[in-house]
């Protein structure tokens, strides 16, 4: 695969290529139609990917999908749900209907119309209009171009861009990266390959040169401007770096789990149940930081108690106290 297709097709293009096309038919579509048709699967089984690889690619995206809030349905045979080896798969549009009580002024109508002008334009790229047409050409009708639905990944950090250019130019970088309980940043020297969005946080993933094995850095974590240098590197580092950079999290996730009692019918319950498995004392959730796990449970207030680990258990607590000290101070 040369360096332009796989710039091309980078993981969070193909997911935003995903959802446009499981929300163009309402039929669905089947996992082999995908496979072929849409931009990001189809090139990397041209490149010589095998079926089982595309497939679990495509179960990986569907689960970061379903985390991100996309409601993607799998619809199964009648006469046997069970069987999902023809399985087809939607997104369907009417989750995204606006209740009929909702209504606008003139003048943010306007604004809306004018900026449904900008996303209609920009959200089907080249890759998936012509992947909406080679599904088209198999005889699923599509419905095409597809306006309003903005796919909730979480807003880039400074650092993104710069380290998206050192990996299209192969070049090495280095940032100022604080780790938690540091008083200072440390600078961090890689040989950037990939960039992977994680639970909707991004991470890039590289060799570090200073013990020349790959690692995985989280881009908030990185507190000043990254510099890409004029060093480079090989481009087929780059080969099947995304993959590996998600494969190592969520592996680190099935390492270390929290078990949770959620509060049913919260905003807590709603997003740790799609993440969680069923446990005897409430869920297991599976994380990667237990830092960055423990921010957004504190977010949650009383919605959620952290029964184990207790190291996340403390973290929680510390936030909590925190967040009770800095409101009696403010008082």
């Amino acid at each position: 695969m040369s360096a332009s297709t796989a710039a091309r097709n980078a993981p969070e293009e193909r997911l935003l290529n995903l959802v446009v096309a499981l929300m163009a038919t309402d039929q669905g579509l089947t996992k082999d139609t995908i496979l072929g048709s849409v931009s990001g699967y189809r090139e990397q089984g041209e490149s010589g990917a095998s079926k089982d690889a595309l497939e679990k690619m495509f179960e990986r995206d569907k689960e970061r999908l379903r985390a991100l809030g996309v409601p993607i349905e799998t619809i199964g045979d009648r006469l046997e749900p069970d069987d999902l080896r023809q399985a087809r798969y939607r997104v369907p549009t009417s989750e995204y209907a606006l209740p009929e009580e909702i209504t606008f002024t003139p003048e943010e109508i306007a604004v809306l119309n004018l900026a449904a002008g900008v996303w209609g334009e920009a959200s089907l790229s080249a890759d998936a209009r012509s992947g909406l047409r080679k599904i088209g050409s198999l005889g699923i009708t599509v419905d095409e171009p597809i306006i309003g639905y903005s796919p909730r990944i979480s807003l880039h950090e400074g650092s993104f861009a710069p380290l998206q250019r050192a990996i299209e130019q192969c070049r090495v970088a280095t940032f100022p990266y604080l780790k938690p309980g540091d008083e200072t940043p440390r600078t961090r020297r890689i040989r950037p390959l990939a960039l992977a969005e994680y639970e909707g946080r991004w991470h890039v993933y590289g060799i570090d040169t200073e013990i020349e094995q790959e690692r995985t850095f989280l881009l908030s974590r990185i507190v000043g401007a990254v510099k890409v240098t004029r060093e480079s590197f090989d481009a087929g580092l780059r080969e099947g770096a995304g993959e590996r950079a998600l494969q190592g999290l969520e592996d680190l996730a099935r390492r270390q789990t929290a078990l949770l009692e959620v509060h049913p019918g919260t905003e807590a319950a709603l997003r740790l149940h799609r993440r969680g498995v069923p446990a005897l004392q409430g869920i297991r959730v599976p994380f990667v930081d237990v830092h960055i796990f423990a921010d957004e449970l504190a977010s949650y207030g009383p919605e959620v108690r952290v029964v184990d680990p207790p190291a996340l258990r403390d973290e929680v607590r510390r936030r909590l106290r925190a967040a009770l000290d800095m409101n009696g101070a403010a008082r």
